[in-house]
């Protein structure tokens, strides 16, 4: 328990409360940890915190590292539709223990339901908030077989899709999936009807399917089949739906977590949740979002120069969904 002497200026917030932790089998928290975290959540007390991690090795999955580490305050809620899952980890989860029961406790559905992704969702649907004390308090160590389950990707992809529909795409009339290739036609015919008739066009930079000019929708049972034009990223209008593979490899569309920890509503009467783990890995992955050591990064950075030489505003104008 923390003492008033250690952090005094928000013991009211504590005083009534315990901090419950779960001991991680494969990951290492840093001294400080629980103290930054609780300052934080004593300021946000409906987000979820979360923090920087460390790599080990300090070579594997880079570019998500990065991502984990550097995502912007107002990142933390615009990218939460990527295939990476929560923009803070959820090894480096704390909340209260109200707030977690007000969320709702996991879908215990069994193997196969993403319970941290749909938590995640439902967290953000009644209002939460997305913070990340920028220090390093974990020690996030890559184990490619620590996981003891799984949940495909295809079904991670649907809870993506929906939560895309349901959060954004009602408060636009029309938009852009950049990416006219497998993945961009891909949430195309994921859409439902409604929101497909709102696509205007892909954009590409890709000669041949430039040159081509639209994508036919062979698929759909409506008469003529749609048609949808094939752009320039230049002469396409905002806004957009990113879906650019970014690299190339065998790794997971997101994040294998470390294995399982009992779930914070059976971890006993305390008021703070932290790291209440579920291991993961998709081995049918097709997804950009888990990048294992030496994925070749397939854009060399030209995607991100292009991106930001249309100088758009993230959030407005764009969405990564990638």
């Amino acid at each position: 328990m923390t003492t008033k002497t250690e952090i005094p200026s928000i013991w009211p917030f504590t005083e009534q409360v315990c901090w419950s932790p779960v001991q991680l089998k494969d990951d290492v928290m840093m001294p400080q940890r629980v103290r930054l975290q609780l300052e934080a959540a004593a300021q946000h007390p409906t987000s979820i915190i979360g923090c920087r991690v460390r790599r080990e090795p300090p070579k594997s999955t880079e570019r998500y590292t990065r991502w984990i580490n550097q995502l912007t305050p107002d990142q933390l809620l615009t990218q939460v539709f990527t295939s990476h899952g929560p923009t803070v980890i959820m090894p480096t989860w704390f909340c209260s223990r109200a707030w977690f029961f007000h969320v709702g406790p996991f879908d215990e559905g069994g193997q196969g339901v993403p319970e941290d992704l749909l938590f995640f969702y439902d967290h953000l649907r009644k209002g939460g908030g997305v913070v990340r004390v920028d220090q390093s308090l974990l020690l996030y160590r890559y184990l490619p077989d620590a996981a003891t389950h799984s949940v495909l990707e295809t079904t991670i992809w649907t809870h993506r899709v929906r939560f895309l529909e349901e959060r954004v795409l009602p408060r636009w009339a029309a938009f852009t999936i950049w990416n006219a290739g497998r993945q961009g036609r891909r949430l195309y015919r994921s859409l439902t009807a409604e929101a497909r008739r709102k696509v205007v066009a892909f954009c590409d930079v890709d000669e041949n399917k430039i040159r081509k000019g639209f994508y036919c929708h062979e698929d759909s049972q409506e008469r003529p089949k749609p048609r949808v034009p094939v752009l320039h990223f230049r002469a396409a209008r905002p806004p957009f739906v990113i879906c650019v593979k970014l690299v190339q490899g065998t790794g997971c569309s997101r994040p294998p977590w470390g294995p399982r920890s009992p779930c914070p509503s059976r971890a006993g009467p305390c008021g703070w949740v932290t790291a209440f783990t579920h291991s993961r890995v998709h081995p049918s992955s097709t997804g950009p979002g888990h990048f294992r050591p030496g994925n070749k990064d397939l854009t060399g950075g030209a995607f991100e120069d292009n991106l930001r030489s249309l100088h758009l505003r993230e959030g407005q104008d764009f969405l990564h969904f990638s």
